[in-house]
């Protein structure tokens, strides 16, 4: 890694910063402090694909991961009345094994991806607008993302009439 480039220090940067949120995520006993977080996670793997040139995709780490998904883990939390606060009843006795096989696992993907791609530069492949990929969804394909927004809502809706807690005087 050559860090005359500035390039290279924006990456060191942000994945220390993801690690740090992410050893948060998994360590802290606060449900709202973990969700908060995994935002941080999330928006600096959004970062990181924008230092690739990715900007389609890191809009849509944002809107999906970090505009929905966390939104949805936030109402979950919100519905079942989990307490939001500092939990005693979580279980951190075992962390060892899960450290173990989280480092091994990294160590295997890091390896193996090294061991594959090496040094080689990737030639030969064109940039897509994000604009072209726009056209595409919403002109093409329109119908299909519109099922899959009211498949959505559906599940969402669904979830809500699952959790709520009816009186039985009522």
């Amino acid at each position: 890694m050559d860090l005359s480039i500035a390039q290279n220090w924006f990456f060191i940067i942000i994945a220390l910063a993801m690690v740090m949120a992410s050893l948060i995520v998994v360590t802290t006993r606060n449900v709202m402090h973990a969700a908060l977080m995994l935002v941080g996670a999330l928006a600096g793997s959004a970062a990181l694909f924008v230092l690739l040139g990715a900007e389609f995709v890191a809009g849509v780490i944002v809107l999906v991961y970090i505009g929905a998904i966390i939104v949805l883990f936030l109402f979950g939390v919100m519905i079942t009345r989990v307490e939001i606060g500092r939990s005693q009843s979580l279980d951190h006795e075992r962390k060892w094994p899960a450290a173990v096989i989280a480092i091994g696992t990294f160590a295997v993907l890091a390896g193996s991806s090294v061991a594959f791609f090496g040094d080689e530069e990737i030639e030969g492949v064109a940039a897509v607008r994000t604009s072209d990929i726009g056209t595409a969804i919403f002109e093409r394909f329109v119908v299909p993302f519109e099922v899959v927004s009211f498949v959505l809502l559906a599940a969402l809706i669904g979830g809500i009439v699952l959790a709520r807690r009816d009186d039985p005087e009522s």
